[in-house]
């Protein structure tokens, strides 16, 4: 049996969500609510949160859209335990559920119940950091969440695509330098792509990059203007405090 893992009870959105969390290993940062809020969706649709960690953006966007139903999928058991915990402290337990799967397995899923073209939106912050260009963790847990294997997104995307119906909508986080890494995973099956960076602070390199498109669309790609995370002053800007505290949607999520 594997030993107990120490926890912490942390609140996000300024209080609007709780998330119990293990101590060592990954930790809830802003890319899962910055995720969030460039997921758009409407109540009575299904979303489908890929590699949920302990339910943060899945929640968040649970939290935002009344009578949105949100699975969220974790290969690690005891991250998915800990977002189905989480589900019940927020009380979207009615909403939400937790389903431990691999992204990439088909088999898993439809034993989930994910089927295919059974989501109105997947959102996804896929582990995106190259072994082979950034020191590995020693933490296991945080190591998978954060390192991906060569090929990894494509075969997300691709899960992605076999999960959303037609004109369904992908919204994912990705590194800023790999931006051309995504628009070639999903050339296959998506368009109407719309980007939005996001900087450390105005004038500085993007350091991630939010990416949305529809699944059997042709449109072009739309370019959304940039956020700025920090001033000069290294304090919050007004833009990102609206979303990272005040729950604010994207303009992505609704390009």
């Amino acid at each position: 049996m594997e030993p107990e893992i120490e926890t912490t009870e942390d609140a996000v959105l300024a209080g609007r969500l709780r998330l119990r969390q293990p101590v060592r290993g990954h930790r809830v940062g802003h890319d899962a609510i910055l995720l969030a809020a460039a997921t758009g969706a409407r109540g009575g649709e299904h979303a489908v949160d890929l590699g949920a960690g302990v339910g943060a953006a899945g929640l968040a966007l649970a939290a935002r859209v009344t009578g949105l139903k949100v699975t969220l999928v974790e290969v690690d058991p005891t991250l998915c335990a800990h977002a189905a915990y989480n589900a019940r402290l927020n009380q979207l337990d009615g909403r939400v559920r937790a389903l431990a799967a691999d992204v990439e397995s088909s088999r898993a899923l439809d034993g989930g119940g994910l089927t295919s073209e059974s989501a109105d939106r997947v959102l996804m912050n896929p582990p995106f950091h190259d072994a082979r260009r950034q020191n590995v963790s020693p933490d296991p847990r945080r190591r998978l969440a954060h390192i991906g294997a060569p090929g990894l997104l494509g075969r997300w995307v691709d899960t992605a695509a076999r999960l959303l119906r037609s004109r369904g909508v992908l919204t994912l986080i990705w590194r800023a330098d790999g931006l051309d890494e995504v628009l070639g995973a999903l050339a296959t099956s998506f368009g109407d792509t719309a980007v939005l960076p996001v900087l450390p602070r105005a004038e500085a390199p993007a350091i991630r990059v939010l990416v949305r498109a529809v699944k059997g669309a042709d449109g072009p790609r739309k370019d959304c203007p940039a956020l700025a995370l920090n001033d000069e002053n290294a304090q919050p800007t007004p833009a990102a405090e609206a979303v990272l505290r005040n729950g604010k949607t994207l303009t992505i999520a609704d390009a």
